[in-house]
């Protein structure tokens, strides 16, 4: 049996059978069978089946989201917050998607072309314990009104509150449109070597890694959400106060549990000492404890494996020369927010994903050593620039090889962006025009433009 505990009390939360590796066989023939007549649907009537979900999700939303908290340990009222987030969105979502997805036409002197974005066939949704009710969303939802069918293998971890989300949704579509693989790597690696069309996958580099080499036979096709080890620039005229703010909280909200938490800050030496007692402070203010009760504004790590992993990055930062300002070991599988200073390139702490409530400050003397020092990593998911001059602060963010880069705010951008890594954080992309099109195979067809004379 799969068992589900709360990472904060340890308690018992749920218990799933997990999916056999005849029974993964299984869905997949069936996704295979229903996605001829799923994808025959016209595609505004398949964003009208899945929207119609929306009013079940959002009556759900509040047991939802006390599932997420019990799962994966986040604060109640944030997870309350993503289970809505998700219901509300709904509706928005799928009419961007079919704006999306719609045919367009192009034509020169000579030929009129039709551009379709046509079905894949069988689309298998990898999702994540951070966000694990949005994340199905933002991968689910554009597969399916691409007319694809979808197996979603959520989380072992947060997989009782992806299963209610995903529960609202079956309830509306056509029978084995959307189905769910319960399991952990087992079931989720039986899925990627099965014969299926797309995966969608969010997680860590090494399992994105894994999945290239087994997609590779098959060549089949790949949205791959990775790692990241964002930077934050703190430019000379930046507001302390801002800039400060902003680091305790991209750095500490759920634990450092988010893909574009801040890992490497880099503030200039003449604002150091302000900005560094500024993180302090917020970071001691921040209340830890279980997430469903009142007033807890961190929750635990998700497992007692990746507070170990955290810990032992500090412990090894510590040892090689880092000073830890505040924070540490809460007890349980909490970790107070941590402050590191001291730290260097060197230490894996300023290296590899982190995923704790960490945030490590190291200062610079020249923009040009920060630009490199942010660049000097193989992630480029997201990051920030912070200063009072815009236009220089946009021209650093420019310099800096990531996906997604804020200036004076975080990362993400206005509503239709795409959520877009470089380098080893992802292989594709998701969300926004060109996100949407790749749950999607273009297909061009093309003819001869009439004549003047024809056309008579």
């Amino acid at each position: 049996m799969l068992r589900i505990t709360n990472p904060a009390t340890g308690d018992l939360v749920g218990e799933l059978e997990p999916t056999s590796l005849e029974g993964i066989g299984l869905m997949v023939h069936r996704a295979r069978q229903a996605q001829r007549s799923w994808a025959a649907i016209p595609l505004e009537e398949r964003a009208r089946l899945v929207a119609s979900a929306g009013p079940a999700m959002k009556e759900r939303s509040g047991a939802i989201g006390e599932l997420i908290t019990r799962e994966m340990g986040k604060p109640i009222a944030e997870a309350k917050g993503e289970a809505n987030y998700a219901a509300s969105g709904l509706e928005e979502a799928c009419a961007e998607i079919v704006a999306a997805l719609r045919p367009e036409r192009l034509e020169d002197e000579r030929t009129v072309t039709t551009m379709l974005y046509a079905p894949l066939g069988v689309a298998v949704c990898i999702t994540p314990w951070n966000f694990p009710v949005l994340m199905c969303s933002d991968t689910v939802v554009p597969a399916l009104l691409a007319g694809n069918t979808v197996i979603l293998k959520p989380s072992e971890l947060s997989t009782l509150c992806a299963l209610e989300w995903a529960k609202c949704l079956m309830a509306v579509l056509p029978p084995d449109v959307l189905q769910v693989a319960i399991g952990d790597e087992v079931q989720g690696k039986a899925l990627v070597a099965a014969p299926i069309d797309l995966i969608a996958f969010t997680g860590s580099r090494s399992a994105g890694r894994h999945i290239m080499q087994a997609a590779a036979g098959g060549l089949k096709r790949l949205i791959l959400e990775l790692g990241g080890k964002d930077p934050l620039v703190v430019l000379p005229d930046a507001d302390v106060d801002a800039a400060a703010a902003f680091a305790a909280r991209n750095s500490f909200r759920n634990a450092g549990q988010v893909c574009v938490s801040t890992e490497r800050i880099y503030v200039h030496e003449s604002i150091a000492p302000a900005f560094t007692k500024a993180v302090i402070e917020r970071a001691q203010q921040l209340v830890v404890g279980d997430g469903m009760q009142a007033g807890t504004q961190i929750g635990p790590m998700v497992n007692a494996r990746q507070k170990q992993h955290v810990l032992a990055q500090i412990s090894l930062a510590k040892a090689t020369g880092a000073t830890v300002e505040c924070g540490g070991d809460g007890g349980g599988n909490f970790v107070k927010p941590v402050v590191l200073t001291g730290v260097t390139h060197e230490m894996p702490i300023m290296q590899e994903e982190t995923f704790g409530p960490v945030a490590c400050i190291m200062s610079y003397r020249e923009i040009d050593e920060a630009v490199r020092l942010a660049n000097d990593s193989p992630y480029g998911l997201g990051g920030a620039v912070f200063g009072r001059d815009e236009e220089r602060a946009r021209e650093v963010a420019e310099r800096l090889h990531i996906g997604m880069v804020g200036v004076n705010q975080g990362c993400g951008g206005a509503s239709g962006s795409p959520w877009v890594g470089a380098r080893q954080s992802g292989y594709g992309h998701h969300s926004g025009t060109s996100g949407h099109r790749q749950f999607a195979q273009v297909r061009v067809i093309s003819r001869p433009k009439p004549s003047p004379a024809s056309a008579v």
